[in-house]
């Protein structure tokens, strides 16, 4: 699957058509947020290959920037994520992957069931599973 350029802002916004806008470096911002509780999950990036693989095989793919390569989440750990449903922003540079964990539900590589695991308080980051 190659992904069109919309042919003008209405068909960006309000079309029919899967046409996302990624970055100057070919990436979008991807939120995994739980489809059952809503819970954010994680945030990753996607390029054009990850969101193809995404769509196609209902199991999310990422883009490391690290690494710079691409990443089916779970694949090394067992914490598969399933796409229950990809929804797009108003003006398709962001997606948030509705998914389903798998292994024991964790998405977070420090072990955390969510990369959110941390809150700021009086200015210092405190651990809040």
């Amino acid at each position: 699957m190659s992904f069109p350029t919309p042919k003008d802002k209405t068909e960006l916004e309000r079309g029919t058509v899967l046409a996302p806008r990624f970055d100057a470096n070919g990436l979008i911002a991807a939120v995994a947020q739980h489809a059952e509780t809503g819970e954010i999950l994680m945030l990753a990036w996607m390029n054009a290959e990850a969101l193809e693989k995404t769509v196609a095989t209902g199991e999310a793919h990422y883009f490391s920037r690290s690494r710079n390569a691409l990443w089916k989440k779970g694949e090394s750990s067992g914490q598969l994520q399933k796409v229950a449903q990809i929804r797009v922003d108003c003006d398709q540079d962001a997606v948030v992957l509705k998914i389903i964990p798998q292994g024991d539900g964790g998405a977070c590589h420090v072990g955390f069931r969510s990369c959110f695991y941390r809150v700021v308080e009086d200015g210092k980051l405190v651990e809040r599973p």
